[in-house]
């Protein structure tokens, strides 16, 4: 096994990875926040959902979930439908609205990511790709949730 150290040293590469995000968001449409920007992808990604698949794929508290549901909706970049499976419930999907804003501001991310890493040969990208799907993989299986570690 490991040392601690390396996994401290993991840790704290993880939230650099969080202020590459946080820097990549600033590239938004100022209309876009990035918490709804997550919702759009999410369900670009996915497909229609209710919004407690939704809520359960951000992890959020559903009262966030709406808000943001509520937001993109009012903006036309989101509808809500009848759930024909359960009338008690509604299915959120993408307008072609909302596809396009998410396309242009996807493309523009995948273009400003070619740039900053001109220097990585395809190999170095592929491995980073497919070393991050399974970090994700490995933290967002219930079965090694993270909630109990307590130091």
């Amino acid at each position: 096994m490991m040392e601690q150290a390396t996994y401290r040293d993991l840790m704290h590469r993880l939230s650099e990875v969080g202020a590459v995000k946080k820097g990549l968001a600033r590239n938004l449409p100022p209309d876009l926040p990035a918490g709804s920007a997550g919702v759009l992808g999410l369900l670009s990604q996915h497909g229609e959902m209710t919004i407690s698949e939704l809520t359960d794929l951000l992890a959020i508290d559903i009262s966030v979930t709406s808000r943001h549901v509520s937001y993109l909706a009012d903006q036309g970049w989101l509808e809500r439908s009848p759930n024909p499976a359960d009338g008690r419930s509604r299915l959120l999907r993408l307008t072609d609205s909302g596809r396009d804003l998410l396309d242009g501001f996807a493309d523009h991310i995948a273009e400003l990511l070619a740039e900053r890493l001109s220097d990585w040969s395809d190999q170095e990208v592929h491995e980073l790709i497919r070393l991050m799907a399974k970090l994700h993989d490995s933290l967002a299986c219930p079965a090694h949730s993270l909630t109990h570690v307590r130091n």
